[in-house]
């Protein structure tokens, strides 16, 4: 009998809570503060080695103030197609649709009228017309850095642009983009965050049908998010870490998913353990002895799985890695400390009005898993043959997704304002108007460069920027000996024919003796950084899966058995790619993804997948300790069946909260993840995994001690 006082018994978590108390309301606001430290400036994550990158640091030579381009462009009111109002009203040359000297002076007067204007660097272009008359087009130079203030200035360009009389005008460019890219993560901070904890705390009243119990789980998550902020707020105001709106919008999610997981996986194995015991203290002591490895092990593989994202060239990739990796851990530290402290000072209340009552295990439950567990054992070959065969036939569509960036209509659900915008310049002026392909050259070289790019299939002009700060407009300007030619594409700077054109544009200009030139631009960068994630999906897929084999061999203290779950999950990988291939396509209408998302997808569907095999091999070993390997997999899959599977929902659920953020990235990464992570839960590891180790017997732990258990593994003696 224990001799320590009944006071210092209860001393640890009553200490526990009111430290984290205190850190929840110290650390608390920092989930809303990541936005004063985050940058949507997407020239911050492009590929570190990149000749895409390299431009961008020559280009801050030849501007004396750097600045943040806002296209503006006028149509004609009415039908641009000239089918009525054949009289040319308020100006116009005679056709309706065609735009007139006098529409093309009042441009140039409004674009003038702005200089002076808050946030407006220096003077705007002139109007300039289309060839088929029907456009206007004119430049704004805006500061780059007007953060909040970026929205207010373009609708103060746009309202005196908007007075040119006969015409409607609207606002492209890199400004505008960023603009829309900013307004939409504006719900990161408040609208993500409520629409995943509401969602969370649906599902756990629902599934638990308790008060508190999800009340508790949540203010844990919760705790989890405000420690990870404030550690990744302090780690971006120091530049160590890079935040930008899809990084913050990932961890907040992460975190809640991880934290209520690893949740569910204590309080369920504390509710056994309370009915066993009926001592809480004690209840808790065991809880946390036979969850810890799982919940560890399953963490780890989560936030190893993130780091090794540190090894991308693309410094998105390498910005979410840390700041992942981060949340995970600090998931884990309030599970295993705040999370036992309430558990123990509220006891069986916890639960209340439901009764705790045993997962399975030891008190043989019946239900849904009981005869999932019996249908396993009578028929293991079928089970699992079943499984595979859906799999494979999920996975032969994975190689059709396209994952060669979408076009700039499709970044945003939904209409843009930058994105009409865009359509309107591209339907009157070359596709790669405002979105020039940028060359840097020796100055002696100039002519040559340029007459060489002139000469390139699918480029419309090409001219060396001059003093003016105008392509064409005078002599070349000279910087260090370097000059800076922008050549305008035919096709959209956004389409695959732009990306051919550049890369024809490269091996041209490179081919100049002696003008060591460099191509950069809008489509450059995102041809580098296509080419860029495929290299990183080659290099990080082995690694991560390295990470993960070591990391179950040393839980299981297995090679086959590891080699096994690796391989299930992997296959429930491309499994979700071809189920979401087909998806993307025919019902959300992508025609391909962002060049991230498939590693992306990767990470967190193979580290997630991991977590519930490991939930179950963990507990499938404890109980094949006791009873044999048989009676192990038909005990281990009742007692996890329904924890597990209520972790599998949560987590679906929270991720695809992302879909309230309007981008086409964050939606199919909740498609992929959510759909993958039930795909996951209900057939990988409820049928394939359990059915294939029962099939296989004893074998499957070699070259463990269970693989040497002689008779138990087939007799389920005791």
């Amino acid at each position: 009998m224990s001799t320590t006082p009944r006071w210092a018994r209860w001393l640890v978590p009553v200490v526990l809570l009111v430290v984290w108390l205190g850190a929840g309301g110290a650390f608390g606001p920092y989930a809303g503060k990541l936005g004063e430290v985050a940058t949507n400036d997407q020239a911050a994550f492009l590929p570190e080695s990149a000749e895409s990158t390299r431009v961008v640091d020559a280009q801050r030579a030849f501007q004396q103030d750097e600045t943040l381009p806002a296209i503006v462009v006028w149509t004609a009111d009415g039908d641009r197609d000239g089918a009525a109002d054949g009289d040319g009203a308020d100006g116009a040359d005679g056709a309706s649709g065609t735009l007139g000297e006098e529409q093309r002076t009042a441009a140039t007067e409004a674009l003038a009228s702005l200089s002076g204007t808050p946030g407006v660097v220096g003077k705007a272009s002139p109007a300039l017309p289309s060839e088929d008359g029907a456009a206007l087009q004119g430049v704004v130079q805006l500061a780059p850095d007007l953060g909040d203030e970026l929205r207010p200035t373009l609708e103060r360009v746009l309202d005196a642009v908007g007075k040119v009389p006969g015409t409607t005008a609207q606002v492209a460019g890199p400004a505008a983009s960023q603009a829309d890219l900013s307004d939409a993560f504006a719900g990161v901070d408040g609208l993500l965050l409520g629409v995943a904890l509401v969602t969370v705390l649906v599902i756990l009243l629902l599934v638990y049908r308790s008060v508190l119990l999800p009340f508790v789980i949540i203010v844990s998550a919760v705790f989890a998010l405000a420690l990870a902020s404030a550690i990744v707020y302090v780690l971006a105001d120091h530049d160590v870490v890079r935040v930008d709106g899809q990084v913050q919008g990932i961890l907040s999610i992460l975190v809640i998913g991880a934290a209520t997981d690893y949740a569910l996986l204590l309080t369920a194995r504390f509710r056994e353990e309370l009915i066993a015991l009926g001592d809480r203290q004690a209840a808790m002591r065991a809880a946390l002895r036979e969850s810890f490895g799982a919940i560890v092990a399953s963490a780890a593989t989560v936030a190893l799985g993130l780091l090794a994202l540190l090894i991308s060239d693309l410094t998105n990739n390498q910005a979410l890695g840390p700041v992942g990796a981060i949340g995970i851990v600090c998931a884990v530290i309030t599970t295993l400390t705040f999370l036992p402290a309430v558990l123990v000072l509220l006891g069986s209340a916890a639960y209340w009005p439901a009764r705790p009552r045993p997962a399975g295990g030891r008190s043989g439950s019946s239900g849904i898993w009981t005869r999932v567990a019996a249908l396993v054992d009578r028929a293991p070959r079928k089970v699992w043959g079943g499984a595979l065969v859906g799999l494979l036939v999920c996975a032969a569509f994975a190689p059709s997704l396209t994952s060669k960036g979408v076009p700039l209509d499709e970044t945003f659900v939904g209409d843009a304002p930058s994105v009409a915008a865009q359509r309107t310049l591209s339907e009157h002026f070359p596709g790669g108007s405002g979105n020039p392909a940028v060359v840097i050259a020796d100055a002696d070289r100039v002519e040559q460069v340029s007459a060489a790019a002139r000469e390139v299939d699918g480029v419309a002009s090409a001219a060396p920027v001059a003093a003016s700060g105008r392509p064409g407009g005078g002599e070349p300007l000279v910087v260090d000996g370097r000059v800076r030619v922008d050549v305008t594409l035919r096709d959209a700077a956004d389409s695959e024919a732009a990306r051919r054109t550049v890369a024809e544009l490269r091996e041209t200009v490179h081919s100049v003796p002696g003008a060591d030139a460099l191509v950069g631009g809008y489509t450059a960068q995102r041809y580098d950084t296509q080419n860029t994630a495929e290299r990183d999906r080659g290099l990080i897929v082995p690694v991560v899966l390295a990470i993960i084999l070591v990391i179950l061999v040393g839980l299981l203290r297995s090679l086959l058995m590891p080699v096994l779950l690796v391989a299930t999950v992997a296959l429930n990988f491309f499994a979700t790619l071809g189920i979401s291939a087909l998806v993307f396509e025919h019902v959300f209408g992508f025609t391909g993804t962002d060049a991230s998302v498939p590693l992306y997808g990767f990470v967190f569907l193979v580290a997630l997948g991991v977590d519930y095999n490991i939930f179950l091999m963990s507990r499938v070993r404890e109980e094949s300790l006791r009873h044999g390997v048989r009676q192990g997999v038909l005990r281990g899959l009742t007692a996890t069946g329904g924890v597990i599977t209520s972790a599998g929902v949560v987590l679906a659920a929270t991720f695809a909260a992302l879909g309230v953020i309007p981008l086409a990235f964050l939606v199919q990464i909740a498609f992929i993840v959510a759909f993958g992570v039930l795909l996951d839960t209900l057939v990988v590891r409820s049928l394939l995994v359990p059915a294939l180790v029962r099939d296989i017997g004893r074998t499957a732990w070699w070259p463990g001690a269970l693989s040497r258990e002689p008779g138990r593994a087939e007799t389920g003696r005791p």
